[in-house]
C-alpha cells in the first residue's frame, strides 16, 4: 500500500495587468491622499465602495462621492490556519469583510491587533495605515484594521 498524498508542488503563472476605470481611478488617487470615497446611486441611496461607476442593482450612474469613515463593522469573517509559499502574514490570520460608517457595502481586508479567536461579527475596526512615504493608489496603503471602541 503506497503512503497518500500530502501535497503536490506544481508551476503556476498568473500574468494580467488591471487598467481602472473612472470611478476606480478616482477612489485610488484618493487612497493614495488617505482618504476613502464611495459613490451613492441616486435610485436606490445605496452607497458602494470601492466605487463602480455604476449601481449594480439600479443599472444607474453611481456620480455623488461620499467621503467615508476608515472606521466600521465586522460583517463576517473568515479565520484562515493554511499558510501557502510565499505567504508573509503569521497564521492563523482573519479575513473580514469590513462595512464602514456611511456605506452600505462590506469590503474586504485583514484584522490584526487580537487573536483571531476573539474576532466577532459586530465588532467595531479602524484602519491602521501605513507609514505616509509608503503610501500609494492601493489599498495597501491600509495595513490592517484593528478593533476600536467607537
Amino acid at each position: 500500500m503506497s503512503d497518500p498524498v500530502r501535497s503536490i508542488r506544481t508551476p503556476i503563472a498568473l500574468d494580467y495587468r488591471y487598467t481602472p476605470g473612472l470611478a476606480s481611478s478616482r477612489f485610488l488617487r484618493a487612497v493614495a491622499e488617505g482618504r476613502l470615497i464611495g459613490q451613492r446611486c441616486a435610485a436606490c441611496g445605496k452607497v458602494y465602495i470601492p466605487p463602480r461607476g455604476s449601481c449594480p442593482t439600479d443599472g444607474v450612474p453611481t456620480e455623488e462621492e461620499v467621503q467615508l469613515a476608515d472606521r466600521g463593522l465586522v460583517t463576517t469573517f473568515c479565520v484562515v490556519n493554511v499558510p501557502f509559499t510565499g505567504h508573509a502574514i503569521e497564521m492563523p490570520y482573519v479575513a473580514a469583510s469590513i462595512l464602514l460608517d456611511g456605506a452600505d457595502i462590506a469590503f474586504q481586508h485583514l484584522i490584526q491587533g487580537v487573536p483571531a479567536s476573539d474576532v466577532r461579527i459586530g465588532m467595531r475596526v479602524e484602519a491602521v495605515w501605513k507609514p505616509r512615504e509608503q503610501w500609494g493608489p492601493s489599498l495597501e496603503n491600509i495595513a490592517h484594521f484593528r478593533p476600536c471602541a467607537t
